[in-house]
């Protein structure tokens, strides 16, 4: 009112050559006089929209969320207090200010139920009460951090850079009441995954590589995955129909994507590591890949959306049954990170060209998880050693020729080291 006011005065006042009514001093000492009034509403609005967080999460009680009612009352409450002031827009900043307040208290106290421990991150039965409640939590949070967020963008930019932190504390705590049990379910997969080493790839007969059924170890990360989605990611997920209304991807959509991406690049990783891989052995391998995929695409996310893995994957099966003289020139090798090509080459090697792996006496285990710390360049480096130790090995028994293997590998290395894409790094 005050500020309307003095707008008139000075608007019916602006008569050339006259004095203004007031000057911008007088304006605002008149501002300043009601200030009293401004620190009460701010006041207010923050004391209100506490009590809404208090009552949806009270200091005292660890116990159940509650309902999406409540939730929708307090985002109801935040829209009404930005519609009472949005005419104005210093009022409407410090508005703002309080509600980021309210917000970081929200997520304070939203942290504080999340459920811990075994129970928490359990992945091989039913989903646990901790873990229904962990996924209500996460829901309810993603519903507030995108009502609100759809409020502001009507809004200057400068009043999303002062929600900006708050409502990202919120997203924050979201995704930490998800987040282990995700991790859980990656690990879970992994392990399944590196069973590969188990098998008998060189070995195999043709008899069992026409064998239409997977893998022992397929098998088992099939059902871990089919678990996963009946128990969890059914229940995490929005339906196709919602997916659609809102357009955007979810917290736990994020996550799957992005372990259906981490289980492809880990299988590759392993698969070209598998040695020795008979002629049988790469079709048992092919149709491993084919299952995984099915596995993958049916039940944690569109295999065709996740890009590079999917690329990597898709190259890979067909580059296994290439000879050795086509494999150099073959346009598959865009598609697939440099450490997996060479890695896969080793199984067409002697035997006394070892792997970084035999080399260093590791554990497939071991070798991946200093992969995940290493970038192609260094990768190469290791790669490259051991090719050094079999060409003074060879030099030293006065063998007359190298492995056709042997040049390719350093071909390959020294030309594609720093040309290869950052999104395909294993």
């Amino acid at each position: 009112m005050i500020e309307n006011l003095l707008e008139r005065i000075s608007h019916d006042a602006d008569v050339k050559g006259v004095l203004p009514a007031i000057s911008s001093e007088g304006r605002d000492q008149m501002v300043a006089a009601v200030e009293i009034f401004q620190t009460s509403f701010l006041a207010l609005c923050l004391s209100c929209l506490s009590d809404l967080v208090n009552s949806i999460f009270p200091v005292s009680s660890r116990g159940s969320v509650r309902s999406k009612e409540q939730i929708s009352k307090i985002i109801s409450r935040i829209q009404e207090e930005i519609e009472a002031v949005q005419l104005d827009g210093h009022l409407t900043l410090l508005v703002l200010h309080e509600i980021g307040k309210a917000l970081i208290q929200l997520a304070q106290r939203a942290e504080y139920q999340i459920s811990t421990g075994p129970e928490a991150r359990q992945v091989s039965g039913p989903a646990t009460a901790a873990q229904l409640k962990n996924f209500t939590l996460c829901q309810h949070l993603q519903e507030i951090h995108t009502r609100i967020s759809s409020m502001v963008t009507g809004l200057p930019s400068i009043a999303a850079d002062v929600l900006s932190p708050s409502l990202g504390a919120v997203y924050g705590v979201a995704c930490d009441s998800v987040t282990s049990l995700f991790q859980a379910m990656l690990e879970r997969l992994e392990s399944c995954i590196l069973q590969i080493h188990d098998q008998k790839f060189g070995a195999l007969g043709m008899d069992a590589a026409m064998d239409n059924s997977a893998s022992p170890y397929m098998e088992e990360l099939q059902k871990c995955i089919l678990h996963f989605r009946s128990e969890f990611l059914s229940r995490l997920l929005p339906s196709a129909t919602n997916a659609r209304a809102v357009g955007t991807e979810t917290i736990c959509t994020r996550l799957v994507r992005n372990m259906a991406s981490r289980v492809l690049i880990f299988f590759i990783r392993h698969a070209s590591l598998v040695r020795p891989l008979s002629e049988s052995g790469k079709l048992r391998m092919a149709r491993d890949m084919a299952e995984l995929e099915l596995a993958v695409g049916q039940n944690l996310f569109p295999v065709e959306q996740l890009g590079a893995p999917y690329r990597a994957l898709r190259a890979f099966r067909p580059l296994i049954f290439l000879e050795t003289s086509q494999l150099g020139d073959s346009p598959l090798l865009q598609d697939l990170p440099l450490s997996v090509i060479l890695h896969h080459l080793y199984s067409r090697g002697p035997d006394a060209l070892q792997s970084p792996l035999q080399r260093n006496k590791l554990a497939p285990l071991q070798y991946s998880l200093w992969l995940d710390s290493q970038g192609e360049d260094q990768i190469w480096k290791g790669i490259k050693a051991t090719l050094d130790d079999y060409a003074a090995n060879v030099r030293v028994r006065g063998d007359k020729e190298f492995s056709p293997v042997y040049p390719l590998m350093l071909r390959l290395g020294s030309s594609m080291t720093r040309n290869t894409p950052a999104s395909q790094k294993p």
